[in-house]
């Protein structure tokens, strides 16, 4: 008996304790998947969208990359870097899905960031997450021109997905 099934994103989305309700699950759900089709990232990935208090997001950023201060977003990334040759201590599993890996945005710091902007607190979220999709698929901004690159993504991305955003 042979058994067919679609394979779709899987975008698993959390919430800090206090922060459930903040945002609607669904809406997320379906920004993340507008940004990785914009980006041709076909059905079969998963990944994880974590809505943090800054508290949470501080603490993340002072474990993982030595930095103890507040930051908007955190991307950790399962993804080998782009001719990284060594194991990335990740098994590949039997299940034919790419992992990319978690964003973790810090509503806190989305929302001070949307009142700078003058612009909703939606449209700050969708900003943040397509800056942290980005970092899982290996764009970065540490230096000139991949800091460009990463910019006029971000920018081209947002202009595909900006409909019912304020």
């Amino acid at each position: 008996m042979l058994c067919y099934y679609e394979k779709l994103m899987e975008i698993n989305v959390l919430f800090d304790e206090r922060l459930e309700g903040c945002l609607d699950t669904v809406w997320l759900k379906d920004i993340a998947e507008r940004i990785l089709a914009a980006q041709g990232i076909g059905n079969d990935i998963e990944m994880g969208l974590v809505i943090a208090s800054q508290q949470k997001v501080q603490e993340l950023n002072k474990l993982y990359r030595g930095k103890d201060a507040p930051t908007d977003v955190l991307s950790f990334t399962m993804q080998a870097e782009p001719g990284d040759e060594s194991e990335t201590g990740f098994t590949t599993p039997p299940d034919g899905i790419k992992h990319l890996g978690e964003v973790i945005i810090s509503y806190p710091q989305a929302t001070k960031q949307a009142e700078e902007h003058r612009h909703s607190i939606k449209r700050e979220v969708v900003i943040l997450v397509i800056h942290g999709i980005l970092h899982l698929l290996n764009y970065d901004h540490i230096e000139d021109e991949p800091a460009q690159q990463m910019a006029a993504r971000e920018s081209a991305i947002l202009k595909t997905i900006e409909g019912g955003l304020d």
